[in-house]
């Protein structure tokens, strides 16, 4: 292109213009005159707390970090706190629901020790759960095989032996034994299978904290009936009647189950009364089959609010971990008819057979 330079006064300036680059200035400028459209930006994706969490499960679990992995836990140090607490808890758990047994030295030598306590004690009461009667087919609740224990892992609950043909276990017998020799004054249980009474365990020295399935009541009267078959058949939690009537006032008889969430009034087959006053006398207290978890909320039964020097002797005979291990004498890790066979061998009495 050929450049050609006009006087100023024709061009309105005292400056020289080069014309030839009128074109290309014009589209510069049509360039910054016009608006540029932008992309929209790309967001960094949000990241859940959830997600978060998962991330530095998965970081903690590993046994050795990168300097990246250690920049990332520090970075985010209160949500690994959180983390480590629940595995620690969780780990914690899974450790108390394992079945610990002791060895057949420290055993026995744990059993002559219970059998001299029983021997010696002035007032001994019995504290019994489902562990007792595992070996009549009825499943305890938290065992490794137990009610609880099963449906959380999904499995079936309704292979056990019917309740109405259970027999009482080797145990049932010899807490029965104990009692006849006054040895023991009280059974306390929260187990609603009615094997105690079939043992031959006097009403007025046990308490069914959580009632009886083969025991019905009228609210009116006050008369017990005990049956040979199951009672609780058409009632429920807060549903009690069973259908049937009084012999003596026609009132409408009602089972004696304590659901979860509900409280007695009935003295019998709960007799609380009885169970209040021998725990207040007891100078000892064996608990057998139990995992007290249900046990340790009534505390009238534990009269913790005595020194520890005036609290009874305390004897827990449990597979699993209770929550008052580290207030008993002593912990014997074995089967309770183990355990009771060894104590009445001792004790020289012969349990009757059922």
């Amino acid at each position: 292109m050929q450049s050609v330079f006009l006087p100023a006064t024709e061009c309105g300036s005292s400056d020289d213009v080069f014309i030839g680059a009128d074109n290309e200035e014009k589209e510069v400028e049509d360039e910054v005159a016009t608006p540029r459209t932008l992309r929209p930006r790309k967001l960094a994706p949000t990241v859940t707390k959830r997600d978060l969490t998962k991330q530095i499960r998965e970081v903690v679990a590993r046994r050795h970090h990168s300097l990246d992995e250690k920049l990332f836990l520090d970075e985010h140090c209160s949500l690994v706190k959180a983390v480590r607490a629940r595995a620690s808890s969780y780990s914690k758990l899974k450790q108390r629901s394992q079945e610990v047994f002791d060895d057949p030295v420290t055993l026995h030598a744990k059993c002559i020790d219970l059998a001299k306590a029983l021997q010696t004690a002035k007032h001994a009461v019995v504290y019994t759960g489902a562990g007792i009667s595992t070996a009549a087919n009825i499943p305890d609740y938290r065992g490794t095989n137990g009610v609880w224990t099963r449906l959380k892992s999904g499995k079936d609950v309704n292979s056990c032996q019917n309740l109405v043909s259970a027999v009482p276990t080797f145990t049932h017998m010899c807490i029965e034994a104990l009692v006849r020799h006054h040895i023991v004054q009280h059974v306390v249980s929260q187990n609603c299978d009615g094997l105690h009474v079939r043992s031959g365990v006097p009403s007025d020295k046990l308490s069914e904290l959580h009632g009886n399935m083969f025991c019905e009541i009228c609210p009116n009267c006050d008369a017990t009936y005990y049956r040979l078959f199951d009672v609780t058949e058409h009632t429920a939690l807060r549903r009690h009647s069973t259908g049937r009537t009084c012999d003596k006032c026609n009132e409408g008889l009602k089972d004696t189950i304590v659901h979860f969430g509900e409280r007695s009034d009935a003295r019998w087959p709960h007799n609380w009364e009885s169970a209040e006053s021998n725990a207040y006398d007891a100078d000892l207290i064996l608990c057998l089959g139990s995992s007290l978890k249900v046990l340790r909320s009534y505390k009238q039964l534990w009269l913790t609010e005595r020194t520890k020097r005036n609290r009874p002797k305390l004897y827990i005979v449990n597979l699993q971990w209770t929550p008052k291990d580290s207030q008993a004498t002593s912990k014997i890790n074995g089967s309770v008819d183990e355990v009771m066979k060894i104590v009445m061998l001792y004790l020289s009495i012969v349990p009757a057979v059922y």
